[in-house]
């Protein structure tokens, strides 16, 4: 009699759960949308936060005099904004704080020149590269055939005068591979270059797109080798780690601009 009374009691349960309407959530797809994304919150506000050196043509540039930007990447980040509904709002960063400035979120974006490393990727998330990059060095060109082919070897010699800029992958590089020359830190990479022309460095080494463009604004220095760098690099933009909707927009909106001649078009005005 017991069993039977059970019995009965969860079947009335079950035909109470079977005609109770379903809840409007059941069934439905997990919501992807994250109300925190900046996909949304640029366009909502117009404005996108980014953050830059200013130090590193031809990929960012400040001009002195009426502290406006150019560059490469400022063009390319002026057309994500205009794609977002927003216009670019430029905050200035060194290359020691530009990855602690965009994962602490001072910024949207980090753009100028950046290079992918795996220490930053710690910290930041990276677009798809916008190009392949590389450490080259420059030099006077009254002075290529002393450097003869270019080699490390061949620059890291007693006599010689490195001079590099603080905080990034080019003080990295010349300190893991310049051991018997002369190592020097410039502060002011705007005026670095000089320091070679007017004689009171030998070397620099830095990424080829930079030689190229330098060697382009001064005749009188020689990039070594640009086709074939020392190292193997990439550079991206910058974004905060965990906004995964906006870092897959910037990803779509690189891989157009390089797939239909845009970023192309800013490369040539700059470096050709």
């Amino acid at each position: 009699m017991k069993r039977a009374v059970t019995l009965s009691a969860l079947v009335c349960l079950l035909a109470v759960t079977a005609a109770a309407p379903a809840s409007p959530d059941a069934g439905a797809r997990p919501e992807r949308h994250h109300p925190g994304t900046l996909l949304d919150a640029v366009p909502r506000k117009g404005v996108l936060k980014v953050c830059t050196t200013g130090d590193y043509a031809p990929f960012t540039k400040l001009d002195p005099a009426d502290k406006t930007y150019s560059g490469v990447d400022i063009e390319m980040v002026r057309d994500l904004a205009k794609s977002l509904g927003a216009k670019p709002k430029f905050t200035a960063t060194t290359w020691a704080n530009l990855t602690k400035d965009v994962a602490a979120r001072r910024c949207d974006i980090g753009v100028g020149g950046v290079s992918i490393t795996l220490p930053r990727a710690r910290q930041i998330y990276f677009s798809e590269p916008t190009r392949e990059d590389g450490k080259t060095p420059i030099v006077r060109c009254a002075d290529k055939d002393r450097f003869g082919a270019g080699t490390l070897k061949d620059i890291d010699k007693a006599g010689v005068r490195v001079v590099v800029n603080p905080g990034g992958t080019n003080e990295e590089f010349a300190r893991a591979n310049i051991k018997r020359a002369t190592l020097r830190l410039h502060p002011e990479n705007t005026t670095i270059f000089q320091e070679i022309i007017d004689g009171r460095a030998d070397v620099m080494m830095t990424d080829a797109s930079e030689t190229l463009y330098q060697s382009k604004i001064h005749p009188e220095l020689c990039a070594l080798h640009p086709d074939k760098p020392f190292t193997f690099s990439e550079k991206a933009y910058a974004m905060p780690r965990g906004d995964e909707e906006f870092k897959e927009y910037v990803d779509q909106f690189v891989h157009l601009a390089k797939h239909d001649g845009t970023y192309a078009k800013y490369e040539d005005q700059w470096m050709r």
